[in-house]
């Protein structure tokens, strides 16, 4: 019972993680016209702090005959006191350049995603069609001296490096690096005063896996070049003429000595 209810939650969990998207995207504001406005960065991060229930600002568009409409953007008090310390303040009022699109066709869409409910144990994510970009709008502000003082601050931050050099006057209790390591120095020295290994009479290091070979019946390339202290090459030639390599279980990858060089029993197999 237990494992059953394991599983079934495990699929529960599994199913939070998967986003079902509906088949049918809404067009029912195909028809509207929408803007396309570009903002300075200034205010798209203004906005990006600002939580959903605010205003951001308002539209003023003034209407004379026989010249283009003027709209301005005026952002609302909310989003001006959203100013961090030691940041300028930015300008309340903006023009909107308006242009026209003729050779494009460019649209706006939005995502909604509904969580997941006990009616419904997956999220679902609904595409819908806000309308048809109609006109594009360019966001500028009035070139007044709290604008220039905002654009040269910003220059002078981009214009800062983001590495600087600075001179240590004490010692910085940090990771310093090295040129090697105190266990490859340890290796080194070891290596040094054990010296290059030399070659023995072949007849002295017989003797030498003999007596190995009377205390254990099986033993690895590694453990007889300790014993010897002679090169592998040179070790591999002589265990070939008086040993055998065992290539399967259980004494994979380990040397034994033939059956005419064995001072031992072998054990009566049944």
């Amino acid at each position: 019972m237990d494992s059953k209810k394991k599983e079934k939650e495990k699929e529960k969990e599994k199913d939070k993680d998967v986003i079902v998207y509906e088949k049918e995207m809404d067009m029912s504001s195909a028809s509207r016209g929408v803007w396309l406005v570009k903002v300075p960065k200034y205010i798209s991060s203004r906005w990006d702090k600002c939580p959903g229930n605010i205003t951001a600002g308002q539209l003023n568009i003034t209407r004379v005959q026989g010249q283009k409409s003027q709209v301005k953007l005026i952002l609302s008090e909310a989003i001006m006191c959203l100013q961090e310390k030691g940041e300028e303040p930015i300008p309340k009022e903006h023009g909107l350049i308006v242009s026209h699109i003729t050779s494009q066709t460019l649209g706006v869409f939005s995502q909604q995603t509904t969580p997941a409910s006990a009616n419904s144990p997956m999220e679902t994510e609904k595409i819908t069609f806000e309308g048809k970009v109609a006109q594009k709008l360019e966001c500028r502000p009035t070139a007044n001296a709290s604008y220039m003082k905002l654009k040269r601050d910003c220059l002078i931050k981009a214009a800062q490096p983001t590495r600087i050099v600075k001179q240590l006057d004490r010692v910085v209790q940090s990771y310093k690096p090295i040129s090697d390591h105190k266990h490859n120095k340890e290796f080194e020295e070891k290596k040094k005063a054990e010296g290059k290994k030399a070659r023995d009479d072949k007849g002295k290091v017989m003797d030498m896996l003999f007596a190995a070979f009377e205390k254990h019946q099986y033993y690895n390339i590694k453990d007889l070049v300790k014993i010897t202290n002679q090169p592998v090459t040179y070790l591999k030639e002589i265990l070939k003429d008086v040993c055998v390599y065992n290539l399967k279980n259980p004494h994979k990858n380990m040397w034994e000595l033939k059956p005419e060089y064995r001072h031992y029993k072998e054990e009566d197999k049944d």
